[in-house]
């Protein structure tokens, strides 16, 4: 309960988390927003203990982790194994300290922390990009974009996709529709993805993309 979802509602200006059972994230959700004219897609993964696998499979999808610490809470153990998950999927990371205008907050102890787990604040000499900003107050939240499309260029080697091949990517989540049928959430990693496009999709499983 650091406010993952709650700073992605702030991001994309919606209200998701409050549907939550018990405002905890069950699924991975993706979401597309655009800053200063360029897309960036978030995966938001359960911050939950009970749900280490899901986060994981996140954790290999994504270019850039953004690992969530609240400023009052500080790291807990499942802040750590969300650490350990990045760096084994060879993930980049960024902070970003959330709550920091509740009282109580106390970004500095949470950047101390963060150095005892090898992830040493830009500030203080090392190399982890580290974002103080509010859910609640929108603040630091420009700045907190800014730096994943930092992020992104810096690293642009390994993360830039051709988008004049065939798509490939992975399904996050599924369900069945009463209306429409069989619908999948579906992160394209690679080419781009059109209407009528031929799926071929977990071994047996194939179709086409009907919207």
């Amino acid at each position: 309960d650091h406010g993952k979802t709650s700073l992605l509602d702030a991001i994309r200006g919606a209200e998701v988390a409050k549907g939550e059972a018990g405002g905890i994230t069950q699924h991975i959700s993706a979401y597309q927003v655009v800053h200063n004219e360029r897309a960036i897609t978030f995966l938001d993964t359960p911050g939950h203990e009970a749900f280490a696998a899901i986060r994981e499979h996140g954790a290999l999808l994504t270019d850039i982790v953004i690992v969530v610490v609240a400023a009052d809470d500080g790291i807990k153990p499942q802040t750590v194994e969300a650490i350990r998950f990045a760096r084994k999927a060879g993930a980049k990371i960024i902070v970003a300290i959330n709550k920091i205008d509740k009282e109580g907050a106390d970004p500095n102890r949470v950047k101390q922390q963060l150095s005892e787990h090898s992830l040493l604040p830009e500030e203080w000499g090392g190399e982890t990009v580290v974002a103080e900003v509010s859910a609640r107050t929108r603040v630091g939240i420009d700045h907190l974009l800014d730096m994943i499309l930092l992020v992104a260029d810096v690293n642009a080697d390994k993360i830039v996709a051709n988008p004049a091949r065939l798509a490939a990517g992975t399904v996050i989540e599924a369900h069945v529709d009463k209306g429409e049928g069989p619908v999948a959430t579906v992160l394209v990693q690679t080419g781009t993805l059109k209407r009528n496009d031929h799926l071929g999709i977990a071994g047996a499983a194939y179709g086409r993309v009907r919207a």
